[in-house]
């Protein structure tokens, strides 16, 4: 499936904001087999003093930007075109967690795809019992480790709700688990620990989902948005599974990848620092257009 894709995050502050500098990671991702990007450009205005394009640890396209002089506004805009091939694994080859366990033990590999580097704790995710339980009580003798990712996502797609601006960035998982509510962050980080507490690597997918509006209504331009997902490591054959829990569904060709990380601190679409007084008030714009088939 082709797509373009069109982005724009802006930012416009009560007072010029001065010595700003910011950690972009907003370009698609090119994934080998999965997602090819066919062109793609950030353009960034007002232009900064300091530009650095590089791929981090993990590979995501990373923009570093600083600026000398104060700016009012700044605003961010993406435009690329994609081809996603990614599909729902066909057969379920991966072990039960007895055997994940043992696959996982024989790894000695430490690059950015290898799954002891989501195992454990990260920036956002920490183990909790309490998720960890929940994890459990959704287990039954024999499942393969992709039935178990299945069955946690689809529990959580059953028993929370999700609701906008019932959490913010910065909501801890177990606030969000407690509540029973939240938004797909919410939604991917409590999956990863409910994978992580029983012993299955699992990481965050940051990117766009194609919005489908009703039968007989138009698209509205700007409906979408940005989205997050999980990745699970389901032994050697399987591989990374990717999982959308709030949509309750395996990952195909409708989901555009970004970046990966451990967590949400691993992928933020924008971060840093700046000086300023005030307020501020930001904005998002996403379009993603499927291209007919030629």
């Amino acid at each position: 499936m082709h797509y373009d894709l069109r982005l724009e995050i802006s930012y416009r502050y009560d007072s010029p904001a001065s010595n700003g500098r910011h950690l972009l990671r907003l370009m698609p991702l090119a994934l080998p087999g999965e997602q090819t990007v066919l062109h793609g450009a950030l353009d960034i205005l007002p232009r900064p003093d300091e530009r650095h394009d590089r791929r981090d640890f993990f590979g995501n396209a990373t923009t570093e930007i600083a600026f000398r002089q104060p700016v009012e506004d700044l605003v961010l805009s993406l435009s690329a075109r994609v081809r996603r091939m990614a599909l729902a694994p066909s057969l379920d080859l991966s072990p039960d967690l007895d055997r994940l366990a043992r696959d996982l033990a024989a790894i000695d590999a430490l690059g950015p795809d290898a799954p002891h580097h989501f195992r454990a704790a990260s920036p956002r995710v920490a183990l909790s019992p309490k998720m960890t339980a929940y994890a459990r009580d959704q287990l039954a003798p024999g499942m393969t480790t992709l039935q178990i990712v299945t069955r946690i996502g689809r529990a959580l797609h059953r028993d929370m709700r999700f609701e906008a601006g019932a959490t913010d960035v910065h909501t801890p998982p177990l606030a969000a688990f407690t509540a029973r509510r939240g938004v797909c962050q919410d939604f991917s980080h409590i999956m990863i620990a409910c994978l992580r507490g029983v012993g299955i690597p699992a990481g965050y997918v940051s990117g766009f989902l194609r919005t489908i509006p009703p039968e007989g209504q138009p698209r509205l331009e700007g409906a979408d948005a940005m989205h997050a997902w999980v990745r699970a490591w389901c032994g050697p054959d399987n591989g990374w599974v990717q999982y959308d829990p709030t949509n309750d569904l395996l990952v195909g060709a409708d989901h555009i990848v970004t970046a990966l990380g451990r967590d949400y601190a691993d992928v933020a679409p924008v971060r840093g620092v700046l000086r300023t007084s005030g307020g501020q008030d930001s904005g998002q714009k996403v379009d993603v257009l499927p291209l007919p088939a030629s």
